[in-house]
Protein backbone atom coordinates (compact mmCIF):
# COMPACT_ATOMS: atom_id res chain seq x y z
CA UNK A 1 0.00 0.00 0.00
CA UNK A 2 1.09 3.30 -0.91
CA UNK A 3 0.78 6.26 1.75
CA UNK A 4 0.72 9.45 0.29
CA UNK A 5 1.00 12.92 2.24
CA UNK A 6 0.63 16.12 0.93
CA UNK A 7 3.12 18.82 2.33
CA UNK A 8 2.16 21.12 0.35
CA UNK A 9 -0.67 21.91 -2.80
CA UNK A 10 -1.52 25.34 -3.85
CA UNK A 11 0.00 28.18 -6.01
CA UNK A 12 2.22 28.82 -3.32
CA UNK A 13 3.79 25.57 -3.66
CA UNK A 14 3.08 21.95 -4.34
CA UNK A 15 5.42 19.18 -2.43
CA UNK A 16 4.38 15.71 -1.54
CA UNK A 17 5.72 12.52 -0.12
CA UNK A 18 4.54 8.55 -0.87
CA UNK A 19 5.87 5.92 0.70
CA UNK A 20 5.47 2.19 1.23
CA UNK A 21 7.58 -0.38 2.77
CA UNK A 22 9.47 2.33 4.76
CA UNK A 23 10.70 3.81 1.22
CA UNK A 24 9.84 7.24 0.36
CA UNK A 25 9.93 9.70 -2.79
CA UNK A 26 9.22 13.33 -2.80
CA UNK A 27 6.90 14.49 -5.66
CA UNK A 28 7.72 17.66 -6.39
CA UNK A 29 9.45 20.47 -4.04
CA UNK A 30 8.35 23.88 -4.29
CA UNK A 31 8.37 24.82 -0.70
CA UNK A 32 11.33 25.79 1.46
CA UNK A 33 13.55 23.19 2.66
CA UNK A 34 12.40 24.21 6.00
CA UNK A 35 9.10 22.35 5.78
CA UNK A 36 9.93 19.89 3.94
CA UNK A 37 12.29 18.85 6.70
CA UNK A 38 9.61 19.53 9.47
CA UNK A 39 7.32 17.55 7.29
CA UNK A 40 9.88 14.66 7.12
CA UNK A 41 10.61 15.03 11.11
CA UNK A 42 13.75 15.75 9.86
CA UNK A 43 14.68 12.44 9.19
CA UNK A 44 16.11 13.28 5.43
CA UNK A 45 17.70 9.55 5.10
CA UNK A 46 14.30 7.97 4.51
CA UNK A 47 13.97 9.91 1.08
CA UNK A 48 15.07 7.96 -2.18
CA UNK A 49 14.69 10.70 -4.10
CA UNK A 50 12.55 13.89 -5.48
CA UNK A 51 11.36 13.46 -8.63
CA UNK A 52 10.22 17.48 -10.11
CA UNK A 53 7.97 18.08 -12.81
CA UNK A 54 9.13 20.98 -13.98
CA UNK A 55 11.09 24.50 -13.68
CA UNK A 56 8.45 26.40 -12.01
CA UNK A 57 9.40 27.39 -8.66
CA UNK A 58 6.15 26.88 -6.86
CA UNK A 59 7.48 22.90 -8.34
CA UNK A 60 11.36 23.45 -7.72
CA UNK A 61 11.85 25.52 -4.74
CA UNK A 62 13.86 23.85 -2.37
CA UNK A 63 16.11 21.48 -5.73
CA UNK A 64 19.57 22.79 -4.58
CA UNK A 65 18.71 22.39 -0.45
CA UNK A 66 17.59 19.14 -1.28
CA UNK A 67 20.83 17.99 -2.66
CA UNK A 68 22.89 19.70 0.02
CA UNK A 69 21.12 17.61 2.28
CA UNK A 70 21.89 14.56 0.50
CA UNK A 71 18.83 13.62 -1.84
CA UNK A 72 18.98 12.78 -5.44
CA UNK A 73 16.62 14.74 -7.82
CA UNK A 74 15.51 13.95 -11.13
CA UNK A 75 14.25 16.01 -13.60
CA UNK A 76 14.35 16.39 -17.39
CA UNK A 77 16.76 18.36 -19.82
CA UNK A 78 14.82 20.69 -20.52
CA UNK A 79 13.52 21.66 -16.82
CA UNK A 80 17.35 21.34 -15.71
CA UNK A 81 18.50 24.07 -18.77
CA UNK A 82 15.51 26.59 -17.20
CA UNK A 83 16.38 26.34 -13.51
CA UNK A 84 19.47 28.27 -12.34
CA UNK A 85 22.28 27.58 -10.45
CA UNK A 86 21.92 23.93 -10.47
CA UNK A 87 25.17 22.76 -8.77
CA UNK A 88 26.99 20.36 -10.97
CA UNK A 89 26.59 17.12 -8.52
CA UNK A 90 26.06 13.25 -9.04
CA UNK A 91 23.27 14.25 -7.09
CA UNK A 92 20.77 15.89 -10.28
CA UNK A 93 19.71 12.97 -12.89
CA UNK A 94 18.53 13.84 -15.87
CA UNK A 95 15.55 11.24 -17.35
CA UNK A 96 13.55 11.27 -20.74
CA UNK A 97 9.63 10.44 -21.18
CA UNK A 98 9.18 6.68 -22.20
CA UNK A 99 12.29 5.79 -20.85
CA UNK A 100 11.82 3.84 -16.87
CA UNK A 101 14.30 4.53 -14.19
CA UNK A 102 14.75 3.37 -10.61
CA UNK A 103 15.12 5.56 -7.38
CA UNK A 104 15.56 2.94 -4.90
CA UNK A 105 12.82 0.47 -4.58
CA UNK A 106 10.54 2.33 -6.78
CA UNK A 107 10.28 2.10 -10.60
CA UNK A 108 9.70 5.32 -12.37
CA UNK A 109 8.51 5.80 -16.09
CA UNK A 110 8.15 9.60 -17.18
CA UNK A 111 5.84 10.60 -19.78
CA UNK A 112 5.49 14.04 -21.54
CA UNK A 113 2.78 16.55 -20.03
CA UNK A 114 1.64 19.83 -21.50
CA UNK A 115 2.75 23.30 -19.89
CA UNK A 116 3.84 26.52 -20.32
CA UNK A 117 8.02 25.71 -19.58
CA UNK A 118 10.35 23.38 -20.95
CA UNK A 119 9.92 19.57 -20.94
CA UNK A 120 7.79 18.91 -18.49
CA UNK A 121 6.72 15.79 -16.99
CA UNK A 122 4.57 13.49 -15.73
CA UNK A 123 5.39 10.19 -13.64
CA UNK A 124 4.09 6.39 -13.18
CA UNK A 125 5.33 5.56 -10.31
CA UNK A 126 5.90 1.33 -9.09
CA UNK A 127 6.64 -0.02 -5.77
CA UNK A 128 8.15 -3.22 -4.81
CA UNK A 129 4.75 -3.86 -3.32
CA UNK A 130 2.74 -3.91 -6.26
CA UNK A 131 1.11 -0.59 -6.22
CA UNK A 132 1.27 1.45 -9.35
CA UNK A 133 0.40 5.74 -9.02
CA UNK A 134 0.28 7.99 -11.60
CA UNK A 135 1.25 11.56 -10.46
CA UNK A 136 -0.02 14.17 -13.25
CA UNK A 137 0.57 18.12 -12.73
CA UNK A 138 0.22 21.01 -14.24
CA UNK A 139 -1.32 20.05 -17.52
CA UNK A 140 -3.48 20.97 -20.02
CA UNK A 141 -4.54 17.72 -20.94
CA UNK A 142 -3.22 13.83 -21.17
CA UNK A 143 -3.39 11.58 -23.82
CA UNK A 144 -1.80 8.94 -22.54
CA UNK A 145 -3.90 5.92 -21.17
CA UNK A 146 -2.41 3.84 -18.08
CA UNK A 147 -3.22 0.50 -16.79
CA UNK A 148 -3.12 -1.41 -13.53
CA UNK A 149 -3.36 1.67 -11.29
CA UNK A 150 -4.06 1.67 -7.59
CA UNK A 151 -3.56 4.98 -6.36
CA UNK A 152 -3.98 8.13 -8.72
CA UNK A 153 -2.84 11.89 -7.94
CA UNK A 154 -3.85 14.25 -10.46
CA UNK A 155 -4.14 17.78 -10.52
CA UNK A 156 -7.87 19.42 -10.54
CA UNK A 157 -7.50 23.32 -10.85
CA UNK A 158 -10.21 24.72 -11.45
CA UNK A 159 -13.89 24.23 -12.81
CA UNK A 160 -14.61 25.61 -15.97
CA UNK A 161 -17.93 26.91 -14.83
CA UNK A 162 -16.38 28.83 -12.15
CA UNK A 163 -13.60 30.58 -14.09
CA UNK A 164 -16.08 31.50 -17.13
CA UNK A 165 -18.36 33.37 -14.19
CA UNK A 166 -15.22 34.96 -12.62
CA UNK A 167 -14.44 35.95 -16.20
CA UNK A 168 -17.57 37.39 -16.72
CA UNK A 169 -17.39 39.20 -13.82
CA UNK A 170 -14.26 40.86 -14.49
CA UNK A 171 -12.94 38.83 -11.15
CA UNK A 172 -10.01 37.96 -14.02
CA UNK A 173 -9.05 39.18 -16.74
CA UNK A 174 -9.37 37.24 -20.26
CA UNK A 175 -5.57 36.66 -20.74
CA UNK A 176 -5.38 34.61 -17.34
CA UNK A 177 -8.68 32.99 -18.42
CA UNK A 178 -6.54 31.82 -21.38
CA UNK A 179 -3.71 30.74 -19.06
CA UNK A 180 -5.58 28.58 -17.00
CA UNK A 181 -7.36 26.56 -19.52
CA UNK A 182 -3.83 26.75 -21.87
CA UNK A 183 -2.17 25.30 -19.15
CA UNK A 184 -3.71 23.45 -16.04
CA UNK A 185 -5.86 19.81 -15.68
CA UNK A 186 -9.60 21.23 -14.67
CA UNK A 187 -12.31 19.05 -13.14
CA UNK A 188 -13.74 18.12 -16.64
CA UNK A 189 -10.71 17.02 -17.75
CA UNK A 190 -10.32 14.66 -14.23
CA UNK A 191 -13.59 13.46 -15.12
CA UNK A 192 -12.71 12.24 -18.68
CA UNK A 193 -9.64 10.67 -17.52
CA UNK A 194 -11.10 8.32 -15.56
CA UNK A 195 -13.86 7.74 -17.84
CA UNK A 196 -10.77 7.08 -20.40
CA UNK A 197 -8.76 4.35 -17.79
CA UNK A 198 -9.46 1.34 -16.36
CA UNK A 199 -10.29 2.08 -12.62
CA UNK A 200 -10.69 -1.33 -11.45
CA UNK A 201 -7.81 -1.49 -8.83
CA UNK A 202 -7.88 2.26 -8.11
CA UNK A 203 -7.92 2.43 -4.43
CA UNK A 204 -7.32 6.35 -3.87
CA UNK A 205 -7.68 9.41 -5.43
CA UNK A 206 -5.72 12.07 -4.51
CA UNK A 207 -6.70 16.01 -6.12
CA UNK A 208 -3.99 18.32 -6.47
CA UNK A 209 -3.13 21.79 -6.77
CA UNK A 210 -6.71 23.03 -6.29
CA UNK A 211 -7.17 26.77 -7.11
CA UNK A 212 -8.40 28.66 -4.00
CA UNK A 213 -10.59 30.93 -6.43
CA UNK A 214 -11.19 28.48 -9.39
CA UNK A 215 -12.97 25.54 -8.01
CA UNK A 216 -15.26 24.63 -4.93
CA UNK A 217 -12.97 21.77 -3.22
CA UNK A 218 -15.91 19.93 -1.54
CA UNK A 219 -17.89 20.12 -4.90
CA UNK A 220 -15.22 18.60 -7.34
CA UNK A 221 -14.28 15.75 -4.84
CA UNK A 222 -18.04 14.89 -4.64
CA UNK A 223 -18.35 14.54 -8.50
CA UNK A 224 -15.54 12.49 -8.73
CA UNK A 225 -16.46 10.02 -5.96
CA UNK A 226 -19.91 10.02 -7.66
CA UNK A 227 -18.48 9.38 -10.81
CA UNK A 228 -15.81 6.28 -9.21
CA UNK A 229 -17.18 5.14 -6.56
CA UNK A 230 -13.81 5.59 -5.03
CA UNK A 231 -12.21 7.19 -2.06
CA UNK A 232 -11.02 10.54 -3.01
CA UNK A 233 -9.06 13.54 -1.29
CA UNK A 234 -8.33 17.52 -1.70
CA UNK A 235 -4.31 17.32 -1.00
CA UNK A 236 -3.83 19.71 1.78
CA UNK A 237 -2.72 23.52 0.88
Amino acid sequence: MIDIQSINSSSSGNCYRITSRKSSLLLDCGVPISKIREALKFEMSTVSGCLVSHEHGDHSKAINDLMKYGVDVYMSQGTASELKNLPSTHRLHIVKAGEQFRVGSWSVMPFDTVHDCQEPLGFLIASNGGDKLLFATDTAYLLQRFTGLTHIMVECNYSLAILQERLNTGAIDKSRYDRVIRTHFGLDHVLDLFKANDMSQVKEIHLMHMSDDNINEDHAVREVRKLTGIPVFACKK
